[in-house]
């Protein structure tokens, strides 16, 4: 449904132009879950925000690549056409949603404001769509929390308003990027299992955005791990942590709190720094915090390479495939 081919978003800085995805190909299958995994400031974002065509601009620019939804180009479409996708075909779901929100404009008005423009319904009808799809993501009394703004709301209840705008025109895809990072624990399950029941009801295609590796066998089917704005492995989900290939997807697994049969002194981390994108290394990017790093690494940039179990890997000296 939707492909991704050699996307690469540049943006202007006060050091010069800095490359924050570089040449990013993957697709995602009708009512399929992705995640895109990877830590804060790999290109995660602007990678969901250059499919709605939402990179800020300026300073940003997709600089070249294609979007494909069902077979359109969607860097094609003007902005007109852009607005005809956003929120129809695609949605998107904001990392934090009191700033998504408009915090002096009712709930109600932000939701009909959406299906009105869509939907061509009348005030009345965009009303009860609105208060429907509230039930639906399990807000209670939604005809009375309809007419109430942002702030009134708790952080897990804004999160449901930020899911159920973004459902209420029956997209095709939806990004949901870090939708629970606000979130205590106990409503960051919940609103997981939200967006999993909902994606099952509506049969949609969703990619997650996260840097939380738990959250994603939670919830994916596939996951594409992302490291200084470039696809360093992706992989079906129970071969991703069975058997991770890469060393920095191997780092991000080990680092997932768990409870273990012997106390350990100290959680295992990845050491080091994501580097600068702006003064990036020669070579492998993830070579000076890698274990496995040889010379070679530093010399030479490795491209994504088809790997066993349906995956892909970018690195000159993999993780030996484990077997059962």
């Amino acid at each position: 449904m939707l492909e991704v081919r050699d996307l690469a978003v540049e943006f202007d800085t006060e050091h010069g132009r800095v490359r924050a995805v570089n040449n990013v190909s993957f697709s995602v299958n009708a009512g399929e879950v992705v995640g895109l995994v990877g830590e804060s400031g790999c290109g995660k974002t602007v990678t969901g925000l250059s499919l709605l065509g939402l990179v800020p601009s300026p300073p940003g620019k997709v600089v070249h690549g294609e979007i494909l939804l069902d077979g359109d180009d969607l860097l094609k479409l003007d902005e007109a056409g852009m607005r005809r996708i956003r929120g129809s075909e695609v949605s998107m779901i904001f990392q934090e949603p009191m700033t998504a929100l408009n915090p002096v404009l009712t709930v109600g008005y932000q939701m009909t404001e959406v299906l009105r423009l869509h939907k061509s319904l009348s005030q009345q009808q965009a009303r009860h769509a609105a208060i429907d799809m509230l039930g639906i993501v399990g807000i209670p009394a939604p005809s009375k929390r309809i007419d109430e703004y942002p702030h009134e709301m708790s952080g897990g209840m804004r999160q449901r308003v930020m899911i159920a705008m973004a459902l209420s025109c029956g997209p095709k895809l939806l990004i949901a990027d870090e939708p629970t990072t606000a979130l205590d624990v106990t409503t960051q399950a919940q609103v997981l299992d939200e967006i999993v029941r909902l994606q099952h009801q509506f049969e949609m295609a969703v990619i997650l955005i996260t840097h939380d590796l738990g959250v994603v066998a939670q919830t994916c089917q596939r996951a594409l791990v992302m490291y200084c704005g470039q696809l360093v492995e992706a992989a079906p989900i129970n071969s991703l942590f069975a058997s991770p290939l890469h060393p920095y997807t191997q780092g991000l697994i080990g680092s997932i709190p768990r409870i273990r049969e012997h106390k350990i002194e100290r959680l295992p981390v990845i050491e080091g720094m994501v580097p600068d994108i702006a003064a990036l290394p020669d070579g492998c990017h993830f070579a000076d915090r890698c274990n496995r790093v040889q010379a070679d690494c530093h010399e030479r940039s490795p491209v994504l390479t088809p790997s066993a179990d349906a995956g892909a890997v970018a690195c000159w000296h993999p993780l030996e495939p484990q077997h059962d």
